[in-house]
């Protein structure tokens, strides 16, 4: 996954091929078909546009729901809710527990499933109260090549991806968001905060919010593409996205990062010389392992 869209050879992000003006008339249709949805927004590119079309065809019969844990950095968050509110989408703000739940605190290789099930059961219990026939999420087909246990909980819960059904890759997503108008259509792919650490190590609240901390830290000194991941409790592993890797070394940019990351905790602070990739933690899981937990 770490081929990502602005690698991709030089693109025209101005016009919209026939192709994508079709899966966008698909994505309505689907939606129309659908009548009414809950949408699981994180503020991701994919379900951003999902809920911005969701809102255009629907109205009020599409609801974004925006989950708060300390899994959801602060500052996703707060772009979810200003996204949702420029929209004019309605939306409800839901607190998520799966801080609480014993096994995803353990952090299993499919920690994710669990994650997603208690995302999914609250999304199911608002659209009943609320009289909405399904409830969706932004799953794309370019998700369909990576290792996701929560797909699991997507399809005990009867999830629809209707931008999956409409067969939107990434850069479909891109292209079409561009053109709506939608100021994150560029937005670096996302994970949730829990994905910082190595399988096995426990999760825990104050551990959440020191990466969270961390990255926002990055995030306000101008990097784009990078994660922060967290080994033992003493280290800190920066990923660095190759077109920035150089800002790194920039007159006191080093001292500053160490400096800050001391302060929140960590003893060692290295660089990652791969760089930034989405899923990195995943790369000591053989493909046995992975096959294995997908079936649970």
């Amino acid at each position: 996954m770490c081929l990502e869209w602005w690698i991709i050879g030089i693109m025209d992000y101005e016009m919209m091929s026939e192709e994508i003006q079709l899966k966008y008339e698909q994505l309505k249709s689907l939606l129309r078909e659908m009548g009414s949805v809950v949408i699981g927004f994180s503020g991701g590119i994919d379900s951003t546009l999902l809920i911005r079309v969701a809102t255009e065809v629907l109205g009020d019969n599409a609801l974004a729901v925006i989950g708060r844990s300390e899994t959801y950095p602060t500052r996703e968050f707060e772009e979810a809710v200003s996204l949702a509110e420029q929209f004019g989408s309605r939306f409800r703000v839901v607190a998520t527990e799966e801080t609480d739940n014993l096994k995803f605190k353990e952090n299993p290789p499919d920690r994710c499933y669990f994650c997603k099930t208690e995302l999914f059961g609250k999304l199911n219990f608002i659209a009943r109260e609320e009289g909405i026939r399904w409830i969706a999420d932004g799953t794309i087909t370019d998700d369909l090549g990576d290792f996701r246990p929560g797909m699991r909980a997507k399809s005990e819960q009867n999830v629809r991806s209707p931008l999956l059904e409409a067969g939107f890759s990434k850069n479909d997503v891109r292209v079409l968001a561009k053109h709506l108008g939608i100021p994150t259509w560029d937005k670096p792919s996302f994970a949730c905060l829990s994905s910082r650490f190595p399988y096995g190590f426990g999760i825990t609240k104050e551990n959440l919010m020191k990466i969270d901390a961390a990255e926002t830290f990055m995030r306000d000194n101008g990097f784009r593409f990078f994660r922060v991941r967290h080994h033992d409790d003493k280290t800190a592993r920066l990923e660095i996205g190759s077109q920035e890797f150089h800002r790194v070394f920039d007159e006191g940019m080093r001292e500053l990062i160490v400096e800050h990351f001391k302060k929140l905790g960590f003893v060692y602070v290295t660089l990652d010389l791969q760089g930034y990739r989405t899923g990195s933690m995943n790369e000591v899981l053989s493909p046995e392992t992975k096959e294995a937990f997908l079936k649970v």
